[in-house]
């Protein structure tokens, strides 16, 4: 596919990223999240998960608040303040109401113009199978962003103040095998690497190459695959949903 990637769309304020994991946008977009908030935007994290279960070598009351450390210290490095956690359980992220209701939750308190995810479908292209809580956290996100703006939908929301958010305009798909619009990554790479590196102890379970050449050499890669699409610049793409 040679079609060109589109800008994304720049005219909003504020963003919330909603993912399974700690390290699912480090490996996703941070690079675009750090040009946005050089830019004054506002972007929130919401994680549904700590990470618990993705560190063989650690047992989960142990790895969870690692993981919590170091997501906390990834954001901070692209200008990210506000980092929340779920606490579903890594592994068995469920989709459903509940998940709906915590996401929708977080839409109407961050008020958000844009929400981010990650890639919701079935496989990554092709016969790479994605993982159980990647589908089900993109798919709730997906729905959350109306759910949000729906006063009949989850009223023990309104009942706790959370008043009713319909301004979601966009949600943005990373991760997708069929991206529509891109970021400029390069203002914001360096310091996308590091903030993929401060994930080390996870990278260091996952690799024996150096933790950073391995963060540089998969961000390159990434951000250059569709260069050619994006006026030969590199690239973090997007799958745009307007609402």
């Amino acid at each position: 596919m040679t079609e060109q990637l589109e800008p994304m769309p720049s005219d909003w304020r504020r963003a919330l990223a909603v993912v399974a994991h700690p390290d699912d946008l480090e490996y996703g977009c941070a690079a675009a999240v750090a040009g946005w908030t050089d830019e004054g935007r506002e972007v929130a994290y919401l994680l549904a998960s700590r990470g618990e279960a993705g560190i063989d070598t650690i047992p989960p009351h142990e790895c969870a608040p690692l993981r919590e450390r170091e997501q906390r210290e990834s954001a901070a490095v692209v200008g990210v303040r506000a980092v929340e956690f779920l606490d579903h359980r890594d592994g068995v992220i469920e989709y459903g109401p509940a998940l709906r209701r915590d996401i929708a939750s977080a839409v109407r308190r961050y008020r958000p113009e844009l929400l981010i995810t990650l890639n919701h479908r079935d496989t990554w292209g092709g016969r790479t199978w994605n993982t159980p809580d990647h589908r089900a956290v993109g798919r709730a996100a997906l729905d959350a962003a109306g759910d949000a703006g729906n006063r009949w939908i989850f009223p023990e929301l309104a009942e706790q103040g959370l008043r009713p958010w319909d301004g979601v305009r966009w949600v943005a798909v990373a991760g997708t095998d069929r991206p529509t619009h891109a970021v400029d990554a390069a203002p914001g790479f360096e310091r996308a690497v590091r903030s993929l590196l401060a994930h080390r102890t996870y990278i260091e379970v996952l690799t024996d190459e150096d933790p950073e050449t391995y963060c540089r050499t998969f961000l390159t890669g990434t951000t250059g695959a569709l260069s050619e699409r994006f006026g030969g610049r590199p690239a973090v793409a997007f799958e745009v949903f307007a609402r």
